[in-house]
């Protein structure tokens, strides 16, 4: 049974969570909160499997209250709002950089046209996110005994980087510690919910040197230039070093598939690549970076201790498709190595 702790400031929006979460067999809302004080003191006395959480609350907003929780008793927490603004999507990277596993729009009542399809996507969202490890935010990683010096040096063009539930903080980690002047291009396909992706561009652009992109159709790639996939394309290079969006079939029931980008990045690129595969649930992008390292390009996946949701590197590794496995902090050391060894 997966025990829910709804915390939300709105009696009539408490009511409709607890029934929509109730309703579905191996789910019990065990607790309500109308404020972060009550939802960190019932969190400390009982803790629950998940928390779906409203952005703003009385005494505090979504941000103090996930970083409180995640610095004491660590649980995975949805952030559940009825409205989303542009301000909005950009804190909830900053949600997720704290400690939130997902955010999601809240669904409204019964009769509304979107209740049906937004009560099962919270079901399955809470359902898939209720077994992510957590861990202590304060509390630091024991870091592995590898030298990136081992990453061979090799004359490349271009990263690819794939990443799902738990991406956005490691993107910003790796893209954070690349200079200006990093001289190759990034594509990114990171899974996330419809309308956050601006958001997350707002988000990273910030702390990040290298200018953000959302992908469009035939753009060129350009050195010092970062090209995330767009909402409902798959995302892939040319010949000719241009982009190209995509509406072929979801693969993996997604699209943008990592996979369908490192196919095009193994054919591309070959050995002139460096694919990354970062935490997420499922196997999307594992036989693309086995493609990948099969072509002779330099090929790695995050480290368990680090990942939110160890899937799809896990399935990477299990196929032999990485040759490094590396907590973020080491896979950017190991692209400025990169960079050093070609200047």
């Amino acid at each position: 049974m997966i025990k829910v702790l709804i915390v939300e400031d709105s009696l009539v929006a408490q009511q409709l969570l607890t029934h929509i979460l109730n309703g579905e067999p191996g789910i019990q809302v065990i607790g309500t909160a109308a404020t972060g004080a009550e939802a960190i003191k019932f969190v400390n006395k009982t803790k629950p499997d998940i928390i779906t959480m409203d952005f703003y609350l009385p005494d505090a907003n979504g941000l103090q209250v996930a970083r409180q929780i995640m610095e004491t008793k660590p649980v995975p927490i949805i952030i559940v709002s009825a409205t989303w603004t542009a301000d909005q999507y950009s804190e909830a990277f900053s949600l997720m950089d704290a400690g939130a596993v997902g955010t999601m729009k809240r669904p409204p009542g019964p009769g509304h046209s979107e209740h049906e399809s937004l009560s099962q996507e919270l079901v399955q969202l809470v359902k898939s996110m209720s077994e992510i490890k957590v861990v202590r935010r304060s509390a630091k990683f024991k870091a592995k005994q590898f030298e990136v010096a081992q990453i061979p040096f090799m004359v490349q063009r271009i990263v690819a980087i794939g990443a799902s539930t738990g991406g956005p903080p490691v993107l910003d980690t790796i893209l954070s510690q690349l200079p200006a002047d990093f001289p190759y291009p990034i594509v990114i396909v990171q899974h996330i919910a419809e309308g956050f992706l601006d958001g997350l561009v707002n988000w990273l652009q910030p702390k990040c040197k290298l200018k953000i992109h959302i992908a469009e159709n035939n753009l060129p790639i350009e050195v010092g230039h970062v090209y995330i996939a767009a909402d409902h394309h798959h995302l892939a290079v040319t010949p000719q070093e241009r982009l190209q969006l995509s509406d072929a079939e979801p693969e993996n029931g997604i699209r943008p598939s990592v996979c369908f980008l490192f196919r095009s990045v193994a054919k591309v690129y070959g050995s002139r690549a460096i694919g990354i595969l970062l935490t997420g649930m499922g196997k999307d992008g594992a036989a693309g970076l086995h493609l990948m390292r099969e072509q002779g390009a330099i090929t790695i996946a995050q480290d368990q201790d680090t990942s939110a949701v160890f899937g799809m590197p896990n399935e990477a590794i299990k196929l032999g498709a990485a040759q490094f496995i590396l907590p973020p902090e080491k896979i950017a050391q190991s692209l400025l190595l990169q960079q050093a060894n070609n200047q």
